[in-house]
């Protein structure tokens, strides 16, 4: 049993790394963690995390970049089922299309867009950045066990994922209006905030995420 922590050129995974060692070895769990760019290694996983910095576009291409990533993601996540966690730009990658700058399409595996926030408040800064309390929509899903109403989580975006079902939103975070925190629908799911960097929420997430067995 494996996590495969996907490297496609999106920034430093070293963090994301630690996070799942240390959650995986409190736990006893006893999985490997590994960052790999070799599609192969996908089969081998039991748990596929993707992680996302930069723009919606660029982390697109760094994927195609990747001779047979793509239809590897699409073979374990799709149709192996395996548990999937994208964090970031990872999450959003998981909608149908991306307009960030440019249009770019996502995987089409939740159905919904990723758009530019919009505060309703104009003198909230763009990119929304730092400590932002979690709002569960009241959706059940094992990747929540033991999380709190309201506990502070680590974000840093400029857009967000428009889902066009609400019962895929697991999580919303309020940033002059509400947007998506943390998606979902069957063996997928997805975080906006850095779970790596936002302390025991986000070890506790990892934690659940490595648990799931959907």
């Amino acid at each position: 049993m494996s996590v495969a922590i996907i490297d496609y050129g999106s920034g430093n995974l070293r963090s994301a790394e630690k996070a799942f060692e240390r959650a995986n070895e409190e736990a006893g769990l006893g999985l490997a963690v590994a960052v790999t760019s070799a599609p192969e290694d996908l089969k081998d996983a039991s748990h596929i995390v993707l992680p996302g910095v930069g723009a919606f576009a660029d982390c697109r291409r760094g994927l195609e970049a990747l001779p047979g990533m793509l239809v590897a993601l699409d073979e374990q996540v799709i149709k192996a089922a395996k548990p999937f966690l994208g964090i970031c730009v990872g999450m959003q990658l998981m909608a149908d299309i991306g307009r960030e700058h440019v249009d770019a399409p996502g995987f089409g595996w939740i159905a919904g867009e990723v758009v530019a926030l919009t505060p309703s408040d104009k003198t909230l800064k763009i990119p929304h950045m730092g400590w932002n309390n979690l709002n569960f929509s009241g959706l059940p899903h094992p990747l929540l066990e033991g999380l709190d109403e309201g506990r502070h989580a680590y974000f840093v975006h400029s857009y967000g994922f428009r889902a066009k079902d609400p019962n895929n939103v697991l999580a919303t975070v309020d940033y002059g209006g509400a947007t998506t925190a943390i998606i979902g629908r069957d063996n997928m799911v997805g975080t906006q905030f850095h779970p790596e960097k936002s302390q025991a929420v986000g070890l506790r997430l990892i934690t659940n995420f490595l648990k799931w067995k959907p």
